[in-house]
């Protein structure tokens, strides 16, 4: 039996997001498990304050297909390395949907990048990669980026 059968590889398609899926394409390559890709796509409020400019409804489209076309870049080279798995692209926000979703797959760890939201937003709501260590349904790794 293997250590991993489904590893759930969030991505914000950064440098960072690159260097965790390098890593969890390294360990399922060792347990021979399976890889899932997920990248969340959310538009908060359809109106831009304080000027109340609405985001048009094809802003949101782009958007959404571009995520699509680097989530299947990404997976193409998952392919390319042996390795079998699927990209998932979130209609919500990142915290709750990647938990959700690992819950949903039965994904036995998730392996993500650290570096994430800085500044204020970071200090009052925490980062994503925080949220889902509390709140994901199995373990989770971390990969920090060492600078060279």
């Amino acid at each position: 039996m293997s250590l991993f059968r489904k590893i759930l590889v969030p991505t914000d398609f950064s440098e960072n997001a690159h260097h965790a899926l390098e890593r969890a394409m390294a360990l399922a390559k060792a347990t021979d498990a399976e890889l899932h890709l997920c990248h969340a796509v959310q538009f908060v409020a359809p109106i831009v304050t304080p000027y109340e400019v609405p985001i048009p409804d094809d802003f949101a489209q782009q958007a959404r297909e571009a995520a699509r076309r680097h989530l299947d870049e990404s997976m193409e080279r998952v392919k390319a390395a042996g390795l079998a798995g699927e990209a998932h692209l979130l209609a919500e926000a990142a915290d709750p949907g990647i938990s959700e979703l690992a819950r949903s797959l039965g994904v036995d760890l998730i392996v993500m990048g650290t570096r994430g939201i800085t500044g204020l937003k970071h200090v009052l709501l925490g980062s994503v990669a925080e949220r889902t260590v509390r709140h994901a349904p199995c373990s989770v790794l971390t990969v920090k980026r060492l600078e060279s």
